[in-house]
């Protein structure tokens, strides 16, 4: 019978947020840049423009059907260097943070750029053709008219979106970045108490995510009214 020993968690509690900052550092800037790339991938796809379409469709293809844990080897293994050329990063910045952070960001751009494709086509084709008889330009009439609308809709989708970017950030564990799961499992296996780091890693995350899947339905009920 395993005898827990929980008294470890609080005494390693520094090294734990540590490793929370990273977790939540990859979390935001995926969130912001997978928005803002999605958002001009999802515009691409929309526009008429077959090169445009074409290479919005291979993207977004291509990343869909990829597993993520082979997108981050892919980043860590293959382009470390280019990334640090086109990036102009330092030798002082950890290359596995950085390769994280942009395979996360390229990846999900691709999941957000569907979501928003969506959220776009569902506005009514008669804001677009108000807008158009206002004088506004298709950039104007995209920009003032359409993605407000189509944002406020898709605020529930994204932000269930973010949840699961959150849970998939655990991954970088394959890259051996300490992040707050493989701190958590360093620590663990140090001093011999990997099963209650896991299991308190995964109450963590548990929790958290509890918590922001109840904002997230008290959101949607608000949008929805």
């Amino acid at each position: 019978m395993h005898q827990f020993n929980w008294s470890d968690i609080l005494a390693q509690w520094p090294t734990l947020m540590t490793g929370a900052k990273i977790t939540l550092q990859i979390t935001v800037l995926a969130i912001v840049i997978g928005i803002v790339w999605g958002t001009v991938l999802a515009l691409f796809r929309l526009s008429g423009v077959k090169p445009l379409q074409w290479f919005a469709s291979t993207y977004v293809t291509l990343f869909r059907s990829i597993p993520l844990v082979m997108v981050l080897l892919w980043f860590f293994l293959i382009v470390p260097q280019l990334l640090q050329n086109v990036l102009g990063l330092s030798a002082d910045i950890d290359i596995r943070l950085a390769s994280a952070m942009v395979a996360f960001s390229l990846f999900e751009a691709a999941y957000y750029s569907e979501i928003i494709r969506a959220g776009i086509q569902a506005v009514p084709r008669g804001q677009v053709n108000a807008a158009f008889a206002l004088g506004m330009t298709y950039g104007q009439a995209m920009k003032l008219v359409v993605l407000p609308q189509a944002f406020r809709a898709m605020v529930p989708l994204l932000l269930t979106q973010a949840i699961v970017l959150f849970q998939d950030t655990s991954l970088v564990y394959v890259i051996s970045l300490a992040d707050f799961f493989r701190t958590a499992t360093n620590i663990g296996d140090r001093d011999g108490t990997t099963v209650e780091m896991v299991l308190f890693a995964g109450a963590c995350y548990f929790v958290i995510c509890v918590v922001a899947s109840a904002l997230v339905k008290s959101l949607q009920k608000k949008v929805a009214r």
